[in-house]
Order: structure tokens, then sequence, then C-alpha cells
């Protein structure tokens, strides 16, 4: 039994904004109407997104997910925290993470796994500007030798 793998939403200012770390894939907790509309329509956006860990667990917060429109009032709320699904020892070194390097976590990758959602979620520090200077240049060096080749 092989689970395809089906891209929904990808952060691409993930890895421009930060230097990202560990990753993790955990589950959401989502309603049959987020589920919906993520395999019909397929609208989300992550680009404000980010997990904050509370006492009972990870919640991604600030993930857009439209409301779908066969729906009746029982219809989710776009932007409603989420909770992840997550081993307690995966949890346990997110939490040492955040507190002891000073580091975010944010979500870089939201996708089906077979008929589940997942999401990747990424430890993270933030660039610097000529951090993120070096990086442009970095990559601009990579595609003059593609050209050259």
């Amino acid at each position: 039994m092989s689970d395809t793998i089906k891209s929904l939403v990808v952060n691409r200012k993930a890895k421009h904004e930060y230097i990202l770390t560990d990753s993790f894939e955990a589950g959401m907790v989502l309603l049959g109407s987020e589920v919906k509309s993520l395999r019909t329509d397929g609208s989300a956006n992550l680009s404000d997104a980010y997990v904050e860990l509370r006492p009972d667990g990870a919640y991604l917060l600030g993930f857009y997910i439209a409301p779908y429109d066969h729906a009746n009032r029982e219809n989710h709320e776009p932007r409603r925290p989420r909770k992840l699904l997550l081993h307690q020892h995966e949890l346990s070194k997110l939490r040492k993470a955040t507190r002891e390097r000073g580091m975010t976590i944010i979500p870089t990758h939201v996708y089906f796994k077979g008929s589940r959602v997942k999401v990747e979620i990424a430890l993270a520090k933030g660039k610097k500007l000529h951090d993120k200077r070096q990086s442009i240049k970095e990559r601009d060096i990579e595609k003059q030798l593609r050209r050259i080749r």
C-alpha cells in the first residue's frame, strides 16, 4: 500500500526568510468542510501561518482554507486554529528548541498523503539582511553555472 503524495500549498518564502533546520511531518485535526475545500478547490494560503506551542499540544495559526461552497451553516471559519498531531517526543524537542535556542516553528508544506492531510513544519531561525543577500548571490552563481553546462 503506497501513499501517494499530492501537494496542496508550499511556503516558498520560508527558505528565503528563515534558516530551516529540523523538519517534522504532522497530521491536522480538520473539519469535513475543510477537507472537502482542500480536495476540490485547493485554495489555501500558508504565507502568514505559524505554529504555537500550548500546554495541550501544537496549533497551526493563520493558515487560510477557503470556505467550502456547498457547505451549509456548518461551514468552517477560514483562519481558525488547527491542532497538529505530533508524538510527545517531537513536541518536547520543539519546546526545547524554541525555549533554549530562540527558534520559531513554521509550516513549509501542506499535502495529501493518501487520504490524509499532512503538514510539514520546520524549526527556523530568522535570517538577517546580509544572510538574504548571500543566499541571492549563491542562487545567481548556481544559475550561471547551469547555463554554462
